[in-house]
């Protein structure tokens, strides 16, 4: 019994030891990498990737962080767009979704920060910037979509987009 408390002890220990909380300066450090440009300080983002606004905003001490992108005027949508972004918030949206606020429709992903590797940052950045890229075409932020019975109406006077977003 003393070897299983031991063993258990150790794995823990070694757990704790590898484990490590995402902050603001892991999370400035996949901005700056991903991106052409950069404004701002920690915990508040402004950042251009193939000339494509986006914002991060984070509170470490709530454990919160958002990714944004400003998609378009609300003022300019048809209500066909409007029910686009809500049919692609469950088919093809995936992490990132399409919302409104101060009159703008964003692509943006929000998430507790701490549980977030690298590597998920950077998959966030890539879904922000294509569900931007292909809002009223695909509405997606990536190639995969979870199949529904109310598919997403093409718009008449677009062509499809396809975005391939490269990790610097």
């Amino acid at each position: 019994m003393k070897k299983l408390l031991l063993l258990v002890a150790l794995l823990f220990f070694t757990f704790q030891t590898f484990s490590q909380e995402t902050n603001n300066e892991i999370l400035e450090n996949v901005i700056f990498r991903m991106s052409d440009s950069v404004e701002g300080n920690s915990g508040n983002w402004s950042f251009s990737i193939r000339g494509r606004l986006l914002i991060c905003i984070t509170d470490e001490n709530h454990n919160r962080m958002r990714i944004m992108s400003p998609v378009t005027e609300v003022s300019t949508l048809s209500g066909e767009e409007i029910l686009n972004s809500l049919l692609a918030n469950f088919h093809t949206a995936l992490d990132v979704k399409y919302a409104i606020s101060d009159e703008v429709m964003w692509a943006v992903f929000i998430h507790p920060l701490n549980e977030l590797s690298e590597t998920q940052m950077e998959d966030a950045i890539s879904q922000v910037f294509l569900a931007a890229e292909t809002f009223g075409s695909t509405y997606s932020s990536t190639s995969l979509v979870f199949p529904g019975k109310a598919p997403i109406q093409q718009p008449q006077k677009g062509k499809e987009k396809t975005i391939q977003l490269q990790k610097g």
